[in-house]
């Protein structure tokens, strides 16, 4: 392995969006290190609280006239949108990939295969999205109509982060946007420039002054939105230790959290061992292992764990790991050096505990190669927490009553993955592991861009993401009762 070498031809610099126009910030200068290089890929400066709420004062003055628009003149907006998108894929997914170093390829399936399809699927859903008509059960009438429909809920805060910098933020903010929502955005500060093309996008499609405002920042800029009294609701994606912070800050304000997880990947003793090993491949590596759905600990039972443990070093030997912008890499570097150590931290407390490293653990600057840990107990860092690294523990268990109470043993509950032949003991494992999502002989890195995605426990607050269930959380349901027989009469 070998350190790539990119060159830049000039560093770039992201400002914000505030009320239809791009402006410089007004606070600390934040520098964009290319993970891939090493190198200084560009700058962007924070914004000050007063342009926050600028930002805030913006989205207010813009959301009673777009509610007001026709739906499908909005829709229009968000059609001219994808098409420029479509040609401008190819730009952002290098930004992202110089931005937080996952392969070209794993940012060009950001792009095309999971930004632009849910920035149409939000098209579809709120045109399919249904109110009710309901008739009197409290008085002896069939004249009372009782209707249920769903209003805008009116600024939103939406705070997203580094790893999927651009399907994330689609996940929230089109279905806001089409229920008329004006909304405050905050991507990472460390994707400025992918997430300030794609609000480059939506302004050139026609968005009017307002109806979206991106503000670039850290904390300070996050807690502002946060706390602002004319934001009525907060959507967060990223850690919990994040979310548990925005909800003391948010008080009353509806809030969306999609945060954390330690999802286990369960091969149980008559499971396809070859399926498997693929899974664990891309849960525990695709990005790096920098999802939050990653297969962070592979529960394999002890009949099978010699043949899974083989078969896995072998596949993952085949892993190339080097420049993410070449076609044949496999895995890039680490976003940062903080990850690294956390990486570096849970091995060596694996380790200490009588886990053995059997391929991998080293790595040369943010370059990671794939590692693969045997005899991993549940009493580790890996067990407790989220290693979100490159990384394959292997723990094993010998009964499916095991099984559960290991892979339930966690604050999280995100996302879980059995292999399995058995119909009972996949109905079993369905019913019993405390996961918002469950995939039977599928890996933990499977999304179904139409179905609730989210967690229970301390990975989420009850709300979901893609498909119609997000119009749920970005909406207010209105109650509207109406009696028609008590009209004034011309005879009376």
């Amino acid at each position: 392995m070998h350190m790539p070498y990119v060159r830049n031809q000039a560093t770039l610099q992201a400002k914000s969006y505030i009320n239809g126009q791009w402006v410089e910030g007004e606070g600390e200068i934040i520098e964009i290190i290319s993970p891939v290089n090493g190198e200084l890929f560009g700058t962007v400066r924070a914004c000050s609280i007063e342009q926050v709420e600028a930002a805030v004062e913006s989205a207010k003055k813009a959301q009673k006239r777009w509610a007001r628009m026709a739906l499908l003149d909005r829709l229009d907006i968000l059609r001219r949108a994808v098409q420029i998108w479509k040609a401008k894929g190819e730009e952002m997914a290098r930004y992202i990939t110089l931005e937080m170093g996952k392969t070209i390829r794993e940012a060009r399936e950001e792009v095309y295969e999971m930004g632009i399809p849910i920035f149409e699927y939000a098209d579809g859903e709120i045109q399919r999205f249904k109110g009710a008509t309901l008739l009197s059960t409290s008085q002896r009438t069939n004249s009372k109509k009782i209707h249920i429909t769903h209003a805008p809920i009116g600024v939103m805060g939406i705070i997203t982060p580094w790893n999927f910098p651009v399907s994330i933020s689609c996940e929230t903010i089109p279905f806001a946007l089409v229920a008329g929502n004006t909304v405050v955005y905050k991507p990472s500060e460390n994707t400025p420039f992918s997430t300030g093309l794609w609000v480059e996008i939506l302004a050139e499609a026609g968005l009017p002054p307002g109806v979206i405002n991106l503000v670039h920042g850290k904390a300070q800029v996050g807690s502002t939105i946060v706390q602002h009294k004319d934001v009525r609701a907060i959507a967060f994606t990223g850690s919990t230790a994040v979310g548990e912070r925005i909800v003391k800050e948010a008080g009353l304000k509806r809030t969306l959290l999609e945060m954390g997880g330690n999802g286990p990947l369960i091969v149980m003793e008559d499971a396809n061992i070859d399926e498997a090993v693929e899974a664990a491949i891309s849960g525990c590596f695709y990005n790096a292992g920098q999802v939050c759905t990653a297969s962070e600990r592979i529960l394999v039972h002890e009949s099978v764990q010699d043949e899974f443990v083989a078969k896995l070093v072998e596949r993952t030997k085949k892993m190339r790991l080097g420049n993410p912008l070449d076609e044949i890499t496999d895995m890039g570097p680490l976003s940062s050096a903080a990850i690294v150590d956390k990486m570096n931290a849970h091995i060596e407390d694996a380790v200490a505990k009588g886990a053995k490293v059997v391929y991998g653990g080293t790595h040369e600057g943010l370059y990671y190669k794939p590692t693969i840990l045997i005899n991993v107990s549940q009493d580790t860092l890996i067990g407790r927490e989220e290693t979100f690294g490159p990384i394959a523990p292997i723990i094993p268990f010998s009964t499916k009553e095991e099984a559960v109470e290991i892979a339930n043993d966690t604050q999280y509950g995100l996302t879980s993955a059995v292999f399995t032949s058995g119909l009972e003991t996949a109905w079993y494992m369905s019913e019993h592991l405390e996961h918002g999502m469950v995939h039977i002989n599928e890996g933990t890195n499977y999304w179904e861009l139409l179905a609730p995605f989210g967690g229970v426990k301390n990975s989420g607050n009850g709300g979901r993401v893609l498909g119609s269930y997000v119009l749920e959380d970005v909406t207010e349901v209105k109650l509207i009762i109406f009696e028609p027989t008590k009209v004034k009469r011309n005879n009376q």
